[in-house]
């Protein structure tokens, strides 16, 4: 799907469109370079999120399952500029659970692609509510985005929270203020 060749002339376009010259020493191999960093940047469009959740293993639990702290780093298609932070998933068991690195996983191949922090936040939680059908998901991202802080209006310590609630955690609120204690919130 990565196309090097175009990435590589836009990259050149685009250093002489801010009026550098892509042949001076510290330039030359730049499209290269981000060539090969698109590649690693937006994997996930190479990947498909909910195929790490297909090995599960039968268990009888059924409290609120939580990994947290899934560190993660996208980038925003209004500005082409990173945002980043942590995932928190959420979910209740119905028969079977996942190992917990399978929810990492999930997490980074939504965020490999070019989105908004809300869609990567929903994109995670249909992920797997729809491969492991559980009695329900909840997914919370905080992140800093680079467009405000280094840009636009400059607050570097502003975050921002989406959250994304499946299943039984949409009904429930007194389930949902759990899920959000557990989750550190």
């Amino acid at each position: 799907m990565i196309n090097d060749e175009i990435i590589r002339a836009a990259a050149r376009l685009f250093l002489e469109g801010i009026g550098e010259d892509p042949d001076r020493e510290g330039l030359a191999d730049t499209p290269d370079r981000v060539a090969r960093m698109a590649h690693e940047l937006f994997a996930g469009y190479e990947q498909d999120p909910g195929g790490f959740l297909e090995t599960t293993f039968t268990s009888p639990a059924n409290g609120i399952v939580v990994e947290k702290g899934i560190r993660f780093y996208s980038v925003c298609e209004h500005h082409l500029l990173p945002f980043f932070g942590e995932a928190a998933i959420a979910y209740i068991p119905d028969g079977k659970v996942v190992g917990l690195s399978k929810l990492a996983r999930v997490t980074e191949a939504c965020a490999r692609r070019l989105q908004i922090q809300e869609n990567l936040t929903c994109e995670i939680a249909d992920a797997v509510y729809a491969v492991l059908q559980p009695r329900g998901v909840m997914v919370v991202t905080s992140a800093e985005h680079m467009c405000m802080s280094m840009r636009g209006v400059k607050k570097d310590s502003a975050r921002t929270v989406s959250t994304a609630v499946r299943g039984c955690f949409e009904d429930d609120p007194a389930l949902r203020a759990e899920a959000m204690r557990a989750m550190g919130y």
